[in-house]
């Protein structure tokens, strides 16, 4: 997730064929997750095979009003919950080998349940002033990775240190774990690369006073691409470190709209993101970005009404998936449309 968000639900008007404009990389478009089934979902992973989808959600009639992790096969569509269903789950990933996966959770938080009428209450409230809250993280120091197989068995805890643990996603070796956390007792949240058991973490940023998050290893295991908070208090923008730490680099310097959500391309040279550069009653409204991260060119990719954020390519990079409002009247859900990635002048 991210350190703030503000989705916009309400539409824009340009441009005026939205479509259209969308039909130059996205095809066959299709929501996956269900109305019926989850109040709402988001940040959807590939399977390396890409054959099924790792991904976080909010389950109708559970009681639980927070997210839990879900994966599904994408031939039969069906979801099947691999976290316990208690608390808060957020930001699963498939190891390499798909044989496992790992998801951060606060189920072992002995208050897990007391915060449930709580949220529910604030709901109410908003159902009924139809008024919508700013979308805020709250970085619950309860939140810890777990590993698991695909079916949520053989659940295993990898980091026990006090503080927020989470975010975290394989090295392509399936050797590393690269995670946020705030381990040190600052108010700062760094990433950290610590072995996939566990075990030998190391800081691998160093910004006092600021967030850093939503890391990603490229494919070839050299770069790790996440969002900061640098210049700007919850003004989230896009940056590059070796995975040694060095040469760490500012993809975006916007003080006017958030840059957030990057993923990495097959080819270890470009990236997706979500961005606003526009708002809509006073709210930014989000759309998918393509990047070359050399030469920081860049195309739009959505132009839809609702928010469009969090994009993944698929292991092939044909198709992409992604969360969104659509035509932002309704929850996020998941999408996935065939994908034909912008032809930038590199």
């Amino acid at each position: 997730m991210t350190a703030v968000l503000l989705l916009a639900l309400l539409p824009h008007a340009e441009p005026a064929d939205w479509k259209k404009a969308e039909s130059a990389f996205l095809s066959n478009i299709k929501q996956l997750t269900s109305d019926d089934t989850f109040a709402r979902a988001g940040e959807g992973y590939f399977s390396p095979d890409g054959k099924a989808i790792v991904f976080q959600a909010e389950e109708k009639g559970s009681g639980n009003p927070f997210y839990q992790i879900f994966t599904m096969d994408l031939a039969t569509g069906k979801p099947v919950r691999v976290s316990p269903g208690v608390g808060k789950t957020t930001c699963a990933y498939f190891h390499p080998d798909g044989k496992r996966l790992i998801y951060a959770s606060t189920h072992l938080d002995p208050q897990a349940k007391s915060h449930y009428a709580a949220e529910l209450k604030l709901r109410d409230e908003e159902a009924k002033t139809k008024t919508r809250r700013r979308y805020t993280w709250d970085f619950d120091g309860t939140f810890d990775i777990f590993e698991c197989d695909p079916d949520g068995s053989k659940r295993k805890r990898l980091t026990e240190t006090t503080g927020y643990d989470a975010e975290g996603s394989y090295s392509p070796d399936g050797k590393s774990i690269v995670f946020c956390s705030n381990r040190s007792g600052e108010k700062n949240l760094e990433l950290y690369i610590m072995d996939s058991d566990g075990k030998n973490p190391r800081k691998l940023t160093n910004a006092p006073g600021c967030y850093n998050g939503g890391p990603f290893f490229s494919p070839d295991g050299k770069r790790v691409i996440f969002r900061s908070d640098r210049k700007k208090k919850e003004h989230l923008q896009l940056f590059v470190i070796d995975v040694d730490g060095k040469n760490e680099r500012a993809l975006t310097d916007d003080l006017d709209w958030v840059q957030w959500g990057p993923y990495w391309t097959g080819d270890s040279k470009h990236i997706v993101y979500a961005a606003a550069d526009h708002s809509v009653a006073g709210r930014p409204n989000y759309d998918i970005y393509w990047m070359n991260v050399d030469t920081k060119k860049k195309a739009r990719i959505t132009f839809a009404p609702g928010a469009d954020v969090l994009p993944v390519p698929s292991p092939d990079g044909k198709r992409l998936m992604w969360t969104s409002t659509r035509d932002g009247r309704r929850p996020a859900q998941l999408y996935i449309a065939d994908f034909t990635p912008p032809k930038l002048e590199e």
